[in-house]
């Protein structure tokens, strides 16, 4: 990895470079992914299921298209036993910390006949995309469905590109009974969030789009917002190991490497105080690629966005790290906590060298779908907050209305809105 010293200039320039992967930059894709949004809204199925021949190479039609219970089954027969175990795990971990999130109504009176309060209601159906492709991500498939259930969402429908067999992956299909869904099908692409997004005769119209997908999935997403609410518009993973002295080497390398490994757009970045951890980091490095099995995308991710950033002061290093808002930010510092109390920008935040980042992503119980591209200044993680809507609720007494009506009637005619104040008015005509 490329060692830079840190200054204003080196770190606006890697803000820059780290822009680029934003799927804001993907114009060029543009045009061919809402001509299939608009394909798919307006001949539903045929259009669907003639995009999914196209892209996919497999033939469905409606009898097809959804997968069936028969299917569920085979699914468990074709993992590994020992794998079931580790997801029923993990879903433990994931159902306990999501329940700490939810949130009630409540409501709050006094004696003049006021009641104010706030009513949270689950949202009726959501749909969950679940990418197919490089790699497959059962992991996803629980981060995804758990808050949703633990919300109260009515129906959980999920989409996952099928094979050329038009089959799919068993550890998907295993992920997503075990952590609930309500149905199955085989779509993806820009044609599967279209036909979430606006319902075909096969596969309903949902409220809410939530998952992760490839340049298609998030223009899609991008282009159906505001017909249906989504979760975010995910850019390439990330990873940011803020260290100094006393951190070791090779946990960092191999941490950094976890994310490089996604794919050629991932960004691995160390922000570190000490030139000799700098040196030993890049001598694991070397090491690992040597043995790991996705090493030519894990080089191509580090030449492109794969840095080593040298601070001369641990609070220099830290406001590095507030300003790239890294998807995961990993401290190994002396006193890591303290530390930690000063990151206000990251998605997620692992603490100490035993907490490293795919403990999050598999098992620890955190929401793992992640803001990504530095919107961790202004996102947050996944969570049951995103499958519930609020409503407020008010109610007044005419004997609370009545010393302030006069109060409202003169807001109302300032904004020239006289039927507002009419309304007031006539009830103490």
């Amino acid at each position: 990895m490329r060692i830079v010293k840190l200054d204003e200039s080196s770190k606006k320039d890697i803000l820059d470079q780290l822009l680029k992967r934003s799927p804001g930059h993907y114009g060029a894709y543009t045009e061919t992914v809402n001509a299939i949004v608009e394909e798919v809204r307006k001949n539903r199925d045929s259009a669907l299921f003639a995009y999914t021949e196209k892209f996919d190479g497999c033939r469905l039609d409606a009898s097809a298209v959804r997968v069936t219970e028969a299917e569920m089954e085979e699914a468990y027969g074709l993992v590994e036993k020992e794998l079931v175990e580790v997801i029923r795990k993990a879903l433990v971990n994931i159902r306990a910390f999501h329940e700490k999130q939810r949130r009630y109504s409540w409501f709050d009176s006094s004696e003049n006949g006021v009641l104010l309060g706030q009513k949270v209601t689950p949202l009726n159906r959501v749909g969950v995309y679940v990418p197919g492709g490089k790699a497959v991500y059962p992991s996803s498939v629980l981060m995804n469905i758990v808050p949703a259930k633990v919300a109260g969402v009515g129906e959980i429908v999920m989409v996952t590109p099928p094979g050329k067999d038009g089959r799919v992956n068993p550890a998907v299909l295993v992920a997503a009974k075990e952590a609930g869904v309500d149905k199955v099908f085989k779509a993806g692409g820009a044609q599967a969030i279209a036909a979430l997004a606006f319902g075909t005769e096969s596969i309903p119209r949902v409220d809410k789009i939530v998952g992760p997908g490839n340049i298609f999935v998030a223009l899609a997403k991008k282009a159906v917002f505001g017909f249906v609410s989504i979760d975010s518009i995910a850019g390439p993973s990330e990873i940011l190991v803020l260290a100094d002295e006393t951190a070791d080497p090779r946990y960092v390398a191999a941490d950094l490497l976890s994310q490089a490994e996604h794919d050629e757009m991932a960004s691995a970045i160390l922000v570190t105080t000490s030139e000799r951890l700098a040196d030993a980091v890049n001598q694991e490095i070397d090491g690992f690629l040597k043995i790991l099995s996705r090493r030519d995308i894990i080089s191509r991710s580090l030449e492109n966005y794969g840095y080593i950033l040298l601070a001369d002061t641990l609070d220099e290093a830290i406001e590095a790290a507030n300003e790239i808002a890294s998807e995961h930010l990993e401290i190994m510092t002396k006193d890591a906590f303290t530390v930690m109390t000063k990151i206000r920008n990251a998605g997620a935040i692992f603490v100490g060298e035993h907490s490293c980042e795919p403990l999050g992503d598999y098992f620890a119980g955190p929401n793992h779908v992640l803001p990504t591209n530095g919107t961790a200044k202004f996102f947050s993680p996944l969570g049951v907050d995103d499958f519930v809507k609020k409503s407020s609720i008010i109610s007044y007494s005419r004997e609370a209305l009545e010393p302030i009506h006069e109060d409202i009637i003169r807001f109302a005619d300032q904004e020239k809105l006289t039927a507002h104040g009419n309304a007031i008015k006539v009830r103490f005509e």
